[in-house]
């Protein structure tokens, strides 16, 4: 069994919480590698990404998973923002924490995420060389879905109307009507209807009942920053990332397969896509007969390049 400690550490000014995995056999007096853990989008520490960290703990890794600024319960006003800068800047300064601390191998860091988290976490590792290796779960490019829609399925007009709605609604609060937030997933299986996608429907199982529901996760997202979301490009640079690896871990059955695609295409060697046969996207969070098999490749990849 592992540890688990909660700490705390700063980006700029704000508070952020975080939970540190040690191995059984921790040693203060000895050098680790080390994981940064990114939760998906609507996750908080304790779900998913927390269930990564711990396993791969157990592989021998001190882990940290953390939650957002603006979420969970790390600082940051206004509540349930999702901005993929702040997101990107929460990664590095976790890492910031990480080489404080004396256990840590500064030289043996590594970075994943899971979901929206594997695009923070792939986005940071461009441009953040205290990254030696990353692996994404499940990948989800934000910018990508907030320009064109889930599958790509948005016309031209319809990505316009998106930003048209945006600006207004940041008008409105400039002028101090009340933020409007809405939900990642349908609150309620009475939201579904025959266009409701496949993660839609499994992520409304995942985060809103009993199977991993957390008091801090709620569901919502300040709407306005759909702007933010829009403008970001997850592997815009990903090439860069060379010759630190790569892996990229998916269901064979997940309908946001391509988001996992496109970064590998995109990527130069090494890197691997790794397909889990007969899983969807959320499969990969919680569901023992895929996530065992994903925490082995995790751990062989860690294990041969930190």
């Amino acid at each position: 069994m592992s540890i688990k400690q909660k700490v705390f550490f700063l980006n700029k000014t704000l508070k952020m919480a975080g939970e540190v995995y040690f191995p059984e056999d921790f040693n203060a007096e000895m050098k680790y590698p080390c994981i940064v853990v990114s939760h998906p989008g609507n996750g908080v520490k304790e779900q998913v990404a927390g269930l990564y960290a711990r396993l791969l703990s157990e592989k021998g890794f001190v882990t940290l998973a953390f939650d957002a600024s603006h979420q969970g319960e790390s600082e940051g006003l206004p509540r349930y923002l999702e901005d993929p800068t702040s997101r990107v800047e929460d990664i590095r300064c976790a890492i910031d924490y990480l080489v404080s601390l004396p256990y840590v191998d500064e030289e043996r860091i590594g970075a994943m995420g899971i979901c929206a988290g594997a695009g923070y976490a792939i986005n940071a590792t461009q441009t953040e060389y205290r990254i030696k290796a990353v692996a994404g779960i499940s990948t989800w490019d934000v910018g990508d879905s907030q320009r064109n829609g889930f599958a790509q399925c948005w016309t031209e007009q319809e990505r316009k109307q998106m930003h048209r709605e945006v600006a207004l609604q940041r008008t409105r609060e400039a002028r101090g009507e009340t933020p409007l937030y809405v939900g990642y997933v349908p609150n309620s299986e009475n939201d579904f209807t025959e266009s409701t996608p496949v993660i839609q429907r499994e992520a409304y199982e995942y985060y809103c009942t009993s199977r991993a529901a957390h008091p801090n996760s709620h569901n919502k997202f300040l709407f306005s920053c759909n702007d933010r979301l829009a403008a970001f490009h997850a592997f815009d640079l990903i090439e860069t990332i060379s010759p630190r690896p790569i892996l990229l871990i998916v269901g064979s059955k997940a309908d946001t397969i391509y988001f996992s695609q496109s970064a590998y295409d995109k990527a130069n060697e090494p890197k691997e896509l790794y397909r889990i046969e007969g899983a969807t996207h959320v499969d990969l969070y919680d569901k023992p007969e895929y996530v065992f098999p994903v925490a082995e490749k995790l751990t062989c990849f860690f294990s041969e390049n930190l």
